[in-house]
């Protein structure tokens, strides 16, 4: 199944006709295009930028300030006095100007691996957000498999559909005939003619299923223009919907290892571990040690700027110690609830096997339904078409009545379908089975 549905080549006819697309280059245009996985990426590529944020918290933070600023004193008691051409002279500068200038350094150099662990932490979520995308992608995929083979399946029907409507034109026909010679009465005509009506309308409805699961399928692709689309018709073999189903508990095993829902959970319950390490941090001193370069300048000095500025240069080293005593339970009640949430990972992780078996579990059981009912439906289909045959036959030469042969066609066309339902369940599901196991 996986070769048939994904290996087939597509073609552009030379009249124009639509592009016929695989199932593989229907799910790799989706990986490329599809809106939930674009957004999926954006998360995966914020996860990253919060990785690169919390390794710079373990350099030193480095920044320069100054700061201008005009003093008006109206009421200043004394000034400066100068001395010119032999006098006195006294001025107040009620306005004045100062600045001052700075460079500091800061470093945490001990906080309980608080940083190094928010590190790890958000390593761990950039994971957590890769595998959400991929959790996406194969649930895009899933879909994209069970429309693509909605179509095949569809698509066949309507070859049956058009059989049905042949046939029933061909008795219609042969019951007006039969009118004119007598043989038959226009009651009896009348419900061939229906029949043919009933059939008719089978057909659009069979063709109107095909166009709206396409239309879905465009949905998933994101191909929201007017062109036309449609898929490869691959043709199946009786050995393909025969063919061995995987068992289930091997399918379930390769399917724990595998799958990204199950990879995230695992990653989330690492995720809580590294945040109750954080959490108690809280209870750890903290040791972070600075330095800066200052001075400063003002108008009301007689020296030259340059001068004041080196004259009140100023080089400053310290270290600081936090020790925390009393926190108002903040760092019992972070870690309470880390271990908290850790227990609701183990849940969820619990829950995301439990469904993983089911869905396997599912897709297994309906593979060997479906394969059983197969093998009855071909035998059935054969057994009605022979009867529908014998009955047409004997109904031409006036042996059989309406009723009988319109039986005998519904229980003909009955059996098509099913054998049809059946083929392409069997190959759907012994196609999942296999997915789940990648």
């Amino acid at each position: 199944m996986c070769i048939a549905l994904m290996a087939i080549p597509f073609h552009v006819s030379a009249q124009g006709t639509a592009k016929k697309w695989t199932l593989q280059e229907c799910i790799d245009y989706a990986a490329q295009n599809n809106i939930t996985l674009k957004k999926s990426q954006i998360q995966k590529l914020s996860a990253l930028e919060d990785v690169e944020n919390a390794k710079a918290d373990l350099l030193p933070s480095l920044n320069a300030s100054t700061s201008q600023n005009i003093v008006y004193r109206p009421f200043i008691a004394s000034g400066q006095s100068t001395v010119a051409n032999g006098y006195v002279q006294s001025s107040i500068d009620k306005v004045y100007y100062s600045g001052s200038y700075g460079i500091n350094a800061n470093w945490t150099v001990w906080n309980g691996h608080r940083t190094h662990n928010t590190i790890k932490l958000n390593e761990l979520t950039a994971q957590q957000a890769e595998l959400d995308s991929a959790v996406s992608a194969r649930s895009i995929e899933e879909r994209i498999v069970q429309l693509y083979v909605q179509i095949l399946y569809s698509n066949e029907a309507i070859a049956v559909s058009k059989q049905s409507l042949e046939a029933s034109k061909v008795n219609e026909q042969r019951g007006k005939t039969m009118v004119e010679v007598g043989k038959m009465s226009k009651a009896d005509l009348a419900q061939l003619t229906a029949q043919r009506a009933q059939d008719e309308y089978n057909l659009v409805a069979a063709e109107s299923n095909v166009r709206n699961y396409i239309f879905q399928l465009k949905q998933q692709l994101e191909l929201t223009e007017a062109a036309d689309f449609d898929v490869a018709i691959p043709q199946f073999t009786d050995a393909q919907a025969m063919e061995q189903i995987p068992a289930l508990t091997t399918v379930y095993a390769q399917a724990l290892e595998h799958r990204p829902e199950i990879k995230n959970a695992l990653l989330a319950i690492e995720s809580s571990d590294v945040s109750i390490d954080i959490a108690r941090a809280g209870k750890s001193p903290t040791v972070g040690i600075s330095g800066g370069v200052s001075t400063n300048t003002t108008s009301m000095s007689d020296k030259g700027w340059g001068r004041e500025l080196k004259t009140n240069l100023d080089f400053a080293v310290g270290a600081t110690l936090s020790i925390p005593i009393l926190d108002n339970r903040q760092t019992k009640t972070a870690v309470n609830k880390a271990k908290l949430q850790r227990e609701n990972s183990l849940l969820d992780l619990k829950d995301k096997q439990k469904n993983l078996y089911n869905t396997v579990e599912t897709f297994w059981i309906d593979a060997t339904t479906n394969q059983s009912k197969y093998k009855a439906a071909k035998l059935a289909t054969q057994s009605q078409e022979a009867s529908y045959e014998l009955l047409s036959e004997q109904f031409r030469l006036g042996l059989k009545n309406i009723v009988e042969l319109m039986t005998g066609k519904t229980n003909l066309v009955q059996a098509q379908q099913n054998e049809l339902e059946s083929k392409y369940m069997t190959i759907y599901n012994i196609y999942m089975l296999k997915f789940y196991q990648r």
